[in-house]
């Protein structure tokens, strides 16, 4: 729980709202000159997510408080503005985000959570140190 609201609880939120924001940022994906639609390039799109993501962090790492909204912390904004850029990012290429995360909360409530078997997913049983037989 988090401030009385369940991470499943914040995820839905976001996802919810997260519908409407490939047409509020229609204007991203249209020719500034003559409205016609535009090829987005995808790694271009994930580094702008990226880039939010490091300003989050400078905004903890110094403590500061957002320019635009100076009421809000700046990480606060910053992850704000991660979110709308992947919400935007996943109506422009039609990724479903809230079934993506729904499935990937049930593999989640299963899965193994010893750091070997984290290790084991990550990069494959071949990296695991071997146990001395007795």
């Amino acid at each position: 729980m988090f401030n009385g609201t369940s991470l499943r609880g914040f995820a839905e939120i976001f996802i919810t709202l997260g519908k409407d924001q490939p047409e509020a940022n229609r204007k991203w994906w249209l020719d500034i000159h003559t409205g016609e639609p535009i090829e987005r390039n995808k790694g271009e799109l994930i580094c702008l997510m990226h880039s939010e993501l490091s300003e989050a962090m400078e905004g903890e790492r110094k403590d500061l408080m957002d320019d635009k909204l100076p009421h809000r912390r700046m990480a606060e904004v910053e992850l704000a503005d991660t979110l709308i850029r992947i919400f935007d990012y996943a109506g422009g290429f039609g990724y479903d985000l809230q079934g993506a995360y729904r499935e990937k909360m049930a593999y989640n409530a299963l899965a193994p959570n010893s750091p070997e078997q984290q290790l084991a997913d990550a990069f494959g049983s071949q990296l695991l140190p071997s146990t001395p037989s007795l």
